[in-house]
């Protein structure tokens, strides 16, 4: 599924082509996770004020018809599984996979998610109503100051669940699903069965630099495709071409060349260096 290089990589390819634009219609195809919250004519004429993201999430600030920087809510998106967007001067007919349009004076951005796990939430604003609630108890974003070793240590304390899947529980740093928190854990050299409680200061340091050199990798490689993301030009992401353990199970280690083994952990596959990384 995309995750947030994924996402980062789909904003940073729409954020110029958007910001100003104005909404000329919106399609509705077959029904998303969450309904949109508002009617869609009702946002005809509104502009694109600005594209943020918030961990795995888009949010589309909206100025009002005739007025700039007034606030008229925003779009608060999620790609789900398996979805992706692609902007485009021709309007073309809807596919059957192709369940939002937002057709704008720049051109259409479509959303394409076969899996139909991904959302379009209108809100009054990001931090109210459905955006709100769905991005409350996101944690720190891994690219900014304030997640370091020492607030993952602090974090971390008292948790007797594996490392792998208190990251993947998005509650302590925002984003690092189940490609990075894999590829993350190997770069720092942490077993990912390690119990959360038992990583110290130092290993907690090391693991948030990996965290945030996994990510940034991705988001400079424009993210991975194993199977649907396409960034909104329609390119594949190459980071999977040059994971270090992440889809590389019986292969050898890049560093040891010990043998990769994957295992599951809370129905994911997680994938780790016996040897490069301890408990």
């Amino acid at each position: 599924m995309p995750e947030l290089p994924e996402v980062e990589v789909t904003r940073l390819s729409l954020v110029e082509r958007l910001r100003g634009a104005q909404i000329a219609a919106v399609r509705i195809g077959k029904p998303l996770r969450w309904p949109l919250g508002c009617a869609p004519e009702s946002l005809v004429g509104h502009r694109v004020h600005e594209l943020t993201r918030r961990g795995k999430y888009l949010w589309f600030a909206l100025d009002a018809p005739g007025a700039l920087n007034s606030g008229a809510g925003g779009l608060l998106m999620h790609l789900g599984m398996s979805g992706s967007l692609n902007f485009s001067a021709q309007h073309a007919p809807p596919g059957p996979w192709d369940h939002f349009d937002l057709a704008t004076d720049r051109g259409l951005l479509r959303l394409t998610d076969p899996r139909r796990f991904g959302a379009v939430v209108w809100s009054s604003a990001v931090d109210e109503g459905a955006a709100g609630k769905l991005l409350a108890r996101l944690g720190v974003e891994p690219f900014e100051t304030g997640f370091t070793g020492a607030l993952l240590h602090e974090r971390l304390r008292g948790r007797k669940v594996a490392i792998k899947t208190a990251l993947l529980a998005g509650d302590i740093v925002v984003g690092v699903g189940n490609i990075y928190a894999s590829e993350a854990l190997f770069l720092a050299g942490i077993d990912p069965r390690t119990r959360s409680s038992r990583l110290g200061a130092a290993r907690c340091e090391r693991l948030a630099t990996a965290i945030t050199g996994a990510l940034a990798r991705a988001v400079q490689a424009g993210g991975s495709t194993l199977r649907d993301f396409r960034d909104t030009h329609g390119a594949s992401g190459a980071f999977q071409l040059e994971a270090g353990v992440y889809g590389r199970e019986g292969l050898p280690c890049k560093h040891c060349g010990t043998l990769v083994r994957r295992i599951v952990q809370a129905q994911r596959s997680t994938y780790f260096c016996p040897q490069c990384q301890r408990r």
